[in-house]
């Protein structure tokens, strides 16, 4: 995917470039500067000497000698203060130079590391939405897998009031799934006891039967799709143009790469990973019921047992489509992100 965010250690990704929080000074610093240059040998430390002070929101190029790079991308991030001396452009600047850098060498895969989110003191959750914001801006107009590492899970945190508002709705949606089960047995168990006396069930017997059951859908994709038949990549085609949205709109909200998009529009049989189909349903914006019938077309179905489920339902029923947003809670919640 075009975005992706990952737990590892950013000296082993394999990818054409790799930023490195560095030093304003060609010293070797700590943390993620430190790991680079032991990972890449001296040679890095000589090649970094020769180009000097690096501003801060600035960024100069190397080759990654020892790295499973082609390249590494040196950024000075800013200091954190109060968030009022211009912390989160200087940031974006970061992000945005970088990735000029990397599209002017040829690169089509960089790895970021969460910058000035250690030692330099930015707060968690900002780093990481002026990250997601410079990486989504460059992406607008470019192709290219950019990778967001995170070594230790635990730094990584979206704002408190979104993970604990997801913690509730996850909490519900559990308990729901627990009293269905019960009363699905009940149910069960009910109707096989009529059956078995030979007996009509009493005008109450049903009366626990839980509200899914008997539910319809709010709203149906039969309008759009006139053809029930439709395999999955015609229905997208089909919602494409139903949507008036273009083919690369939908596939850069859906954080889908252009090359595996030009895969599922040439193959009318293509099958999608789950997590791929819920990107493109989340890119067209589609309501609970529209996203369960156009999955559906993939042979997949939304389970209140499935904690990534529940995750992106919370974010559909809110009519919230913001895929770097899912993603970043996805990942929060030690699950799969969306995507290819």
């Amino acid at each position: 995917m075009p975005l992706e965010i990952v737990r590892n250690d950013i000296t082993k990704m394999q990818v054409d470039a790799i930023v490195n929080t560095a030093n304003p000074h060609p010293i070797v610093g700590g943390g993620v500067d430190r790991a680079i240059h032991k990972a890449a040998g001296t040679e890095l430390l000589s090649a970094r000497k020769k180009i000097g002070d690096i501003a801060t929101g600035k960024a100069a190029i190397t080759s990654a000698f020892n790295l499973h790079a082609r390249f590494v991308i040196h950024t000075v991030g800013p200091v954190w203060q109060d968030g009022k001396h211009g912390e989160r452009e200087l940031l974006a600047d970061c992000y945005a130079n970088s990735l000029k850098l990397a599209a002017e060498n040829k690169c089509s895969s960089v790895a970021f590391p969460l910058i000035s989110a250690g030692v330099f003191g930015c707060p968690s959750e900002i780093a990481i939405a002026v990250a997601t914001q410079a990486i989504r801006k460059f992406l607008a107009d470019h192709d290219m897998d950019v990778y967001l590492v995170v070594f230790d899970h635990k730094a990584f945190k979206i704002s408190s009031s979104l993970f604990d508002d997801v913690q509730s709705f996850i909490d519900e949606r559990y308990i729901e799934e627990l009293l269905d089960e019960e009363y699905r047995g009940d149910y069960r168990d009910r109707r096989r006891n009529f059956e078995t006396a030979g007996q009509p069930p009493a005008e109450d017997a049903y009366i626990d039967i839980p509200m899914w059951m008997s539910k319809p859908k709010e709203r149906s994709l039969e309008d759009l799709l006139n053809e029930v038949d439709d395999t999955f990549s015609e229905a997208l085609l089909r919602l494409i143009d139903a949507k008036g949205k273009t083919d690369p709109e939908v596939y850069k909200q859906a954080n889908i790469d252009r090359k595996l998009f030009s895969k599922i529009r040439n193959n009318p049989a293509y099958k999608p990973s789950k997590a791929t189909a819920l990107a493109f349903a989340v890119a067209l914006e589609l309501n609970l019921d529209e996203t369960r019938d156009f999955i559906g077309r993939a042979g997949y179905a939304l389970s209140h047992s499935n904690k990534a489920d529940i995750i992106v339902e919370y974010f559909i029923r809110r009519a919230e489509y913001d895929i770097f947003t899912i993603n970043e809670t996805l990942f929060a919640f030690h699950q799969p992100l969306l995507g290819c």
